[in-house]
């Protein structure tokens, strides 16, 4: 049996009306300057986007060519409906992943190419992300996670194991657990657990493979009932699929509920001094 090796790959980012234009140049110049360059980048707008940033789209078209794929959706549904969406038309088996207001390092794709062609196993890989809040030399915390798929199925049963913003997966592995589903802001974390359970490997890069913006906002996301109720629901599917025992359900709806309903200031502790160690 011969072995595939990979060196074409895609991109999937989604955008919408309230990112800012010169985020999401950023972000695709981070893409444009990858050491190996993509032959397919698919760019889905979830909804009705902006003059502002129809603009910077309509550039990189120019710049890019058929490279740049573009998938205008009607109205907005979410990240995870934009993701399902946008799969579908990734031309490549590799498919990565890239938020629209992140900045890649320039050998992001390069190196987990790389895990791809010397771990066959390996349909899952990601990396560590700098976090930043303006200038992304300027590193606020890391979230590093575990490197070996035994690391990461243990780590998951508590935490996601895997950094959603610069993940490189399988296409295949994706859709054949059901890709994205709905799970209000958990979207990827209940995917990952869904392929590991299904006994797909995953793999994380002990090195930086992107800078990630961050801020109150993004701490923000996470506060509420609603997002706690959600958590509760995801470790109650892992529980019932056998992945968690009772002790670690209760323990985990704890902590997890008592971070989504702290202050906000809290949280921003919690998460840069204890969650991203």
């Amino acid at each position: 049996m011969s072995v595939v090796e990979y060196r074409e790959y895609s991109v999937l980012m989604s955008v919408y009306h309230k990112e800012k234009p010169e985020y999401l140049k950023q972000a695709i110049e981070s893409i444009q300057t990858q050491t190996i360059s993509t032959n397919d980048f698919v760019l889905v707008c979830d909804g009705p986007l902006n003059e502002q940033l129809d603009g910077v789209i309509a550039t990189k078209q120019q710049e890019m060519g058929d490279t740049l794929n573009v998938v205008r959706l009607a109205k907005n549904g979410g990240l995870g409906n934009a993701l399902n969406e946008g799969i579908k038309y990734c031309k490549n088996e590799l498919v990565a992943r890239m938020d629209s207001d992140d900045i890649a390092y320039p050998d992001r794709c390069e190196k987990q190419i790389a895990v791809f062609n010397t771990h066959s196993e390996v349909s899952i890989c990601s990396g560590i992300v700098e976090e930043f809040t303006t200038d992304p030399n300027t590193v606020d915390t890391k979230r590093v996670p575990p490197e070996t798929n035994a690391e990461i199925i243990e780590f998951a049963k508590k935490r996601n194991p895997f950094n959603h913003p610069c993940v490189m997966y399988k296409k295949s592995a994706v859709e054949a657990v059901g890709s994205y589903q709905d799970f209000y802001l958990l979207e990827d974390y209940y995917l990952w657990l869904r392929m590991l359970m299904a006994g797909y490997q995953g793999y994380n890069v002990q090195e930086p493979l992107l800078h990630m913006r961050a801020g109150s906002d993004m701490y923000l996301r996470r506060a509420g009932w609603k997002y706690a109720r959600t958590q509760a629901r995801l470790f109650k599917f892992m529980k019932k699929q056998g992945f968690i025992g009772v002790g670690q359900y209760i323990k985990s709806c704890v902590i997890r509920s008592g971070s989504s309903l702290a202050p906000n200031w809290l949280r921003k502790f919690m998460f840069e001094k204890v969650l991203r160690k």
